[in-house]
């Protein structure tokens, strides 16, 4: 059975997922003052399934034997018997990183996948970062230390809905109810963004633990160009019907029936009536971007992030979140062709935002990041794919915030068994925790250091707090 704060949560998600029509001739919009001058923007984009990292960077270089090598990875990656899962440096788009911690090798040069085109041009240019071997990780611990259970670990390792829940909570033990960056809303919402009646957090994926705060609930909507579909239909056109549909549904709002529960998801559906009308009417008064989006899932999202972006001439809100998604990671089979796919949807729909972002002069001001609740194995798995692992890479794109060109943390060593294996497949031990992913993205965002141990409750157990990729 459905928790009361899942069913609240749910009945708020559906009021404001494209349900609610703008109300904003009924005075509920108000003439707020443009964009702040210290704007900033969290854009995720969560990886459903688990992404393999094991091949969205690739070493093309350094010392056979080392466990760091482009030999190293092909002779365990290439395994037939399964169906093999290597690019071949032919494949892969070469790199080579600025200042990033060298391997042992001494080697600095990666490959990307062969379908992040955009992407490796990005990191070229400085603005993209590879955040590597990063995972839900409660202390730092070593293969040893896991085997023998002498080490904290996060609950329900390699279980989807766990890891999901993870990730997204900062909660390695336990139930989280809140998200990090709801958690991160709260505290900087008193702040940054005190007063206004439209929320700092926007999901366009549906409804995400992620975006939930103690105080901070977020607004939830379906992409869309038509603003006046932001809102429930045959309320906002201007006829008597209308208007008295749109009475009659206030008057219920306003009802007091003894129940809280009832009263509870009426205050939320009232609440996610205005959002909806403040949003559809900032949508409105805005012209359309230049910027080409491409027509995937993903890129209709982060077309619908780029414009409440620039709405934000009207919102007036001096920090924002926005939460994105794409499904489709879970390649037990057919690896190569299904993250190929996935990839070519992913890679363009980035580029598009931080082209969005250039159209509008703020690309310094807002720093897109790639999460998914696990890896793979790196050994393959029958039917040419692979099984769930822990820890794996991810992207962070930005403009002269993000310290680009570089890749942040330590790659694990290509040895099944080897020092970084949690098993004999392939399943890195994270060296890097979402804590201190999390905390470094929550401070470039305006929360302050002592504030951070009540968003990232594990981030004490950690002596680096703050990975560098932002400036």
């Amino acid at each position: 059975m459905p928790t009361r704060r899942e069913f609240m949560r749910g009945c708020c998600a559906a009021a404001s997922m494209g349900v609610f029509a703008s109300f904003s001739r009924f005075g509920l919009l108000n003439a707020l003052a443009a964009a702040p001058a210290d704007y900033k923007a969290l854009v995720c984009i969560f990886l459903f399934g688990g992404n393999d990292g094991n091949n969205l960077i690739v070493p093309i270089a350094g010392t056979p034997g080392t466990g760091f090598s482009y030999a190293d990875y092909f002779a365990i990656r290439a395994d037939q018997s399964n169906g093999g899962l290597a690019l071949t440096q032919a494949q892969l788009l070469p790199v080579t990183a600025k200042t990033a911690q060298p391997l042992p090798s001494g080697a600095k040069d990666f490959g990307f996948h062969p379908a992040l085109a955009q992407i490796r041009g990005l990191f070229q240019q400085n603005r993209v970062a590879v955040v590597a071997n990063i995972g839900a990780l409660v202390e730092p611990i070593t293969r040893m230390e896991y085997l023998n259970k002498t080490k904290q670990r996060p609950d329900n390792l390699f279980s989807h809905s766990d890891q999901q829940q993870q990730w997204q909570t900062a909660e390695l033990n336990g139930f989280g109810t809140t998200g990090w960056a709801g958690r991160t809303a709260d505290k900087i919402r008193t702040i940054y963004d005190v007063g206004q009646a439209y929320p700092p957090i926007t999901t366009v994926a549906g409804t995400a633990i992620f975006c939930t705060g103690s105080q901070t609930q977020p607004f939830a909507l379906a992409p869309t160009t038509n603003p006046a579909t932001i809102g429930l239909q045959g309320y906002s056109s201007p006829t008597a019907q209308s208007n008295a549909r749109l009475a009659s549904l206030q008057e219920m709002l306003t009802f007091d029936t003894g129940i809280s529960l009832i009263q509870a998801t009426s205050s939320i559906t009232s609440r996610a009536l205005q959002q909806s009308s403040i949003l559809a009417g900032a949508l409105q008064g805005i012209s359309p971007l230049a910027t080409v989006f491409p027509n995937t899932s993903i890129g209709n999202q982060l077309a619908q992030v780029a414009r409440i972006i620039k709405a934000n001439q009207t919102l007036g809100l001096r920090r924002q979140i926005f939460f994105c998604s794409m499904g489709g990671y879970d390649t037990h089979t057919s690896q190569i062709g299904t993250q190929n796919n996935l990839m070519s949807q992913l890679d363009p729909a980035m580029k598009a935002l931080y082209d969005a972002t250039v159209e509008l002069g703020i690309p310094d001001k807002i720093t897109t990041f790639t999460l998914s609740e696990f890896g793979r194995t790196f050994k393959p798995a029958s039917g040419a794919g692979s099984d769930h692992g822990w820890g794996s890479h991810v992207l962070v794109m930005g403009g002269n915030n993000v310290l680009g060109g570089d890749l942040y943390g330590k790659l694990p060593q290509f040895a099944l068994s080897g020092p970084d294996d949690s098993s004999s497949s392939g399943r890195w031990i994270p060296t890097t925790a979402v804590n201190q992913f999390g905390a470094t993205l929550a401070s470039w965002f305006g929360v302050g250091s002592a504030d951070l141990p009540a968003i990232f409750t594990n981030l004490a157990n950690f002596t680096t707090k703050n990975l560098g990729f932002l400036g």
